[in-house]
């Protein structure tokens, strides 16, 4: 390899990485880095109301990354999430655990209310919430947990 090529590749690995810095602290500048709307989903590779629920998601107007886990009691020990609110799948989003097929009007009504818990869920897999036979504004009954409620309790909202 000449000295030319070197710097060659130098410049453009240096131009780069300016580029992604200047675009970085672009978006952080206009606050949109933070996607205050990102579903990050996580959910078993052969689930298919999961990817259901995840469809719904973006129909519902929020922005999903979805990865794929076989290790079911990992996924929800590393969000913690009690045992008897599990479901299928486990997303996170603005700093609170959602647990199973959540209505995305009771997200959408955590986003904005910001209570002090850890995260809500709808346990199981019941006939007619979203993802489970019901559409973008099906509903299903909702728990919260932790925080400073501690113990789960009925979340309210209004659908």
């Amino acid at each position: 390899m000449s000295i030319r090529q070197l710097s060659r590749r130098q410049t453009m690995l240096g131009l780069a990485t300016i580029l992604a810095t200047t675009s970085g602290a672009s978006l952080a500048a206009s606050g949109q880095a933070a996607a205050p709307n990102l579903l990050r989903i996580v959910k078993d590779p052969n689930c298919g109301c999961c990817v259901t629920w995840a469809e719904l998601a973006v129909e519902a107007g929020f922005d999903i990354e979805v990865s794929e886990t076989s290790d079911y009691g990992g996924m929800k020990r590393a969000a913690n999430v009690p045992e008897a609110l599990w479901s299928c799948h486990t997303a996170r989003i603005g700093g609170y655990v959602i647990e199973g097929h959540v209505p995305f009007a009771a997200i959408r009504h955590l986003l904005d209310q910001r209570p002090d818990i850890t995260g809500i869920a709808v346990p199981g897999m019941p006939d007619g919430s979203p993802g489970m036979g019901g559409g973008v504004d099906a509903t299903a009954r909702v728990t919260a947990w932790g925080g400073t409620a501690g113990a789960a309790h009925p979340f309210a909202f209004e659908s």
